[in-house]
């Protein structure tokens, strides 16, 4: 018994010194090291997807994240006319951001957009139209190793293309 009063005696005495001990400066202690080039630095990234079409010009959408996952689901300006009316389209960006270094990251993406279709149309006694219509979602699903602050043309065909840019965002 006095020998199990001495131990605990000796571990209280030995915390009770050491706890007013400094502890050891964290990390190497020569030179420094920036918060942009520290990946464990929390940070945030803006992802910017363009398209550059030949029909419509150039359109771009952009979000800003911290790696991890993001999900932009919105109306695009565009609409299509089908028999008359406007129906809108939607466009949907959503991915994966895993930062692999300061300078590189792998991006998983989805970018789609919905677009109508008409299914059928009919004839009111009045004789006016009315058609009936669908919504398809095309899109793209991949993933990329991207050069933070440098664009990356990841669809192109004679109709135009799509580029996506990933920086770091420094403010």
């Amino acid at each position: 018994m006095k020998a199990l009063a001495a131990f605990v005696t000796a571990i209280v005495t030995t915390l009770w010194a050491t706890a007013g001990q400094a502890a050891p400066p964290a990390g190497p202690t020569t030179g420094s090291v920036s918060a942009s080039n520290n990946t464990n630095e929390p940070a945030n990234y803006v992802i910017s997807v363009q398209w550059k079409d030949t029909k419509m010009g150039s359109t771009f959408v952009q979000v800003m994240t911290a790696d991890g996952p993001f999900n932009l689901d919105a109306l695009e300006h565009n609409t299509m006319k089908i028999n008359g009316p406007d129906i809108p389209t939607t466009l949907k960006l959503s991915g994966d951001l895993a930062v692999l270094t300061p300078e590189k990251g792998r991006l998983k993406l989805y970018i789609g957009r919905t677009v109508p279709y008409m299914t059928g149309s009919t004839k009111g006694t009045s004789g006016n139209a009315s058609s009936s219509y669908q919504q398809l979602s095309v899109g793209m699903d991949s993933s990329f190793i991207v050069t933070f602050g440098k664009p990356l043309v990841i669809q192109g065909d004679e109709n135009g293309q799509i580029s996506i840019l990933v920086k770091r965002d420094e403010g």
